[in-house]
């Protein structure tokens, strides 16, 4: 499977309303023991995070996860900008997700997500 097929299926997994059907597509993606995290929840394991998705979809009816640039990798780690969109079409949350690989990099060893926008104020390696 592409990286590229990996994440759109991952997102697509955040899309499925049916919990059966969203927790058969995560099992396609997800490694037996990877664990998702963003500002909001640590470490959640694979029935925690359905539960997560269950609760998102909840809170914002009709929205979709969208993947919102090309993902890149290397050394069996990725990125990739994502975005909500609410079913009128305003953007509700824009952000970063951070992949580690499978050793094969088939599936999904850990997300990290990160909330928002990459902010200006870096210093560069002169500091």
């Amino acid at each position: 499977m592409s990286l590229v097929q990996l994440i759109d299926d991952y997102c697509e997994v955040w899309n499925e309303a049916d919990p059966d059907r969203r927790a058969a597509l995560l099992g396609g993606v997800w490694s037996g023991r990877a664990t998702y995290t963003d500002p909001t929840v640590d470490s959640l394991d694979a029935s925690a995070l359905l539960e997560h998705i269950g609760r998102m979809q909840a809170a914002r009816p009709g929205a979709t996860v969208l993947r919102s640039t090309a993902p890149d990798e290397h050394h069996g780690v990725a990125r990739f900008g994502f975005k909500v969109v609410a079913a009128d079409g305003r953007v509700l949350r824009e952000g970063v997700d951070v992949v580690f690989l499978s050793e094969d990099r088939e599936r999904i060893d850990r997300i990290v997500g990160f909330f928002g926008p990459l902010g200006p104020g870096g210093r560069g390696p002169s500091g």
